[in-house]
């Protein structure tokens, strides 16, 4: 899989190319998810084989954050090296970009919808940020 970032909810036009012209040097695939392929499944988003999926996914199910837009910016890196994670995160710091909801596409979370993936790192932002957590 070739190395890929997945942009979700930079409704922000000004916001969205600061991060595309910091990443760019990094010559990495960005694609930007539409909320409607929010039910895929990450591994699906990031274009692992095996993952491509025939049909309409449900938007259904337990635990599901209501249906639409995050209620923040997420990127998700899927494919990168250590050290590749590393020089994505320096270019947003370079670039002036907080970005708080990020995360590594990893096997423990290539199932999960994009909804899934978003309540687990607000829980885990929010728990080391001090904040009260359900």
């Amino acid at each position: 899989m070739r190395e890929t970032i997945l942009l979700f909810n930079f409704s922000d036009g000004d916001r969205k190319k600061k991060l595309l012209r910091a990443l760019l040097p990094l010559r990495m695939k960005v694609k930007e998810i539409a909320v409607e392929e929010y039910g895929k499944p990450l591994g699906d988003l990031a274009g692992i084989k095996g993952f491509s999926m025939n049909g309409e996914e449900s938007f259904s199910g337990e635990g599901r954050m209501t249906l639409g837009e995050l209620s923040g910016e997420m990127l998700v890196m899927a494919g990168l090296s250590e050290n590749q994670v590393d020089q994505v995160l320096k270019a947003l710091r370079r670039a002036g970009l907080d970005i708080p909801y990020k995360a590594v596409l990893t096997a423990a979370n290539q199932n999960w919808n994009v909804w899934e993936l978003f309540q687990e790192i607000k829980k885990e932002h929010e728990t080391m940020a001090g904040i009260n957590v359900k």
